[in-house]
C-alpha cells in the first residue's frame, strides 16, 4: 500500500517551495492534480496546473461520492471552488504521493484514505521569523498588500492552533530555519518511510 505524503504548515513557513525542491530530489512521487470551478488562466492548461470544471460537473461528482475535501473562496469574481477528487488518478497499490494543502484538507484526506495512509509533514516556523519573512516577500511585490498579509497571519495563528493540530494527529514538526536542513528532514523522513516498506516506492525500485 502506498502513502501520500502531505506537507502542510502557516503561510511563509516555506512549505511551497520545500514542495517543489523535494519535487525535484524525488520525481518517484506523484501528484495528485486538484480541481477547480474557477476560469482557466492565461498560460494554464487543462490538467497540468488543475482540472477545470464548472459547477454541474462538481455536483455531479459529489452525488457520486467522488469528492475527497473541498475548500470555497468568496472571491471578487464569485466563488470558486477547489476539491479533490476519487477520480482513478490516486492508485496506492503502485505509487506514493505527495501534495501540499490546509490543515482541514488533510484531515478530509485522512479521513477518507485512514491514517496509515496520509502522512503529515508539518512545516513549522517561529512566528516572529515568518511575520518577518512575509514582511520581505510583500515589499517586493509591485502593489504590496500588507492588510491581506496581516490577514492571513492571523488566520493562520487560529487555523493552525495546537488545540487542531493535535486533534488532526499531528505531533512531528519539521523546523525551516534553514531551508536546506529543512528539505532533507523532510526528504530523508520520506525515504525512511518507503524504505521501511510503509510505501509502495521501494517495491518498485528493487
Amino acid at each position: 500500500m502506498g502513502k501520500i505524503f502531505y506537507i502542510m504548515g502557516k503561510s511563509s513557513s516555506g512549505k511551497d517551495s520545500i514542495f517543489k525542491e523535494i519535487k525535484k530530489r524525488m520525481p518517484e512521487l506523484k501528484d495528485i492534480i486538484l480541481y477547480t470551478t474557477r476560469p482557466i488562466r492565461k498560460g494554464e492548461a487543462e490538467g497540468v496546473e488543475y482540472h477545470f470544471v464548472d459547477e454541474e460537473k462538481l455536483y455531479e461528482m459529489e452525488n457520486a461520492g467522488r469528492v475527497i475535501e473541498q475548500r470555497v473562496y468568496d472571491t471578487k469574481c464569485g466563488i470558486w471552488r477547489y476539491f479533490t477528487a476519487d477520480d482513478g488518478q490516486i492508485n496506492l497499490e503502485q505509487n506514493d504521493y505527495l501534495v501540499i494543502g490546509t490543515l482541514e484538507s488533510y484531515a478530509a484526506m485522512r479521513k477518507y484514505f485512514g491514517e496509515k495512509v496520509v502522512v503529515p509533514l508539518y512545516i513549522e516556523v517561529e512566528d516572529g521569523l515568518r511575520l518577518a519573512r512575509a514582511l520581505e516577500r510583500e515589499r517586493q511585490q509591485t502593489e504590496p498588500r500588507y492588510a491581506e498579509m496581516c490577514r492571513r497571519f492571523l488566520a493562520d495563528s487560529e487555523d493552525f492552533r495546537e488545540e487542531n493540530l493535535k486533534m488532526a494527529g499531528i505531533e512531528l514538526r519539521f523546523e525551516n530555519v534553514e531551508f536546506e536542513k529543512c528539505v532533507s528532514e523532510v526528504s530523508g523522513y520520506i525515504s525512511e518511510r518507503i524504505s521501511e516498506g510503509i510505501g509502495i516506492s521501494s517495491s518498485i525500485k528493487s
